[in-house]
């Protein structure tokens, strides 16, 4: 959960992020966990992890990898753009989020 604060976070507050309301869902496939939560005024707000499975709502904004993967973009040892082209991270969105993620990322 702090890999996932700390990433997020600075997604969060960046300048770009303003004014994003958006759900947010992060699986984590090594885990059998997805961690969901909301991207609202500047912040990640109520991140709260439930078992993987057909009940878990589909987020406005989904990432997938593994845990593994997410300590490695927390602690800069990977970096985003390279482990989503390698497949290591999935990222789906809608495209009006696409494009304005892209900024940020």
């Amino acid at each position: 959960m702090t890999a996932l604060r700390g990433i997020l976070g600075d997604l969060a507050a960046n300048p770009a992020a303003a004014g994003l309301d958006r759900s947010l869902s992060c699986r984590l496939t090594d885990l059998d966990q997805v961690v969901l939560g909301r991207l609202s005024s500047g912040a990640v707000r109520d991140l709260r992890a439930v078992p993987d499975g057909p009940a878990v709502p589909k987020a406005d904004i989904r990432l997938t990898m593994t845990s593994d993967d997410l300590v490695a973009l927390t602690d800069g040892t990977l970096s985003f753009g390279s482990a989503w082209a390698a497949g290591r991270v999935k990222l789906e969105a809608g495209l009006r989020d696409l494009l304005r993620l892209r900024t940020l990322l």
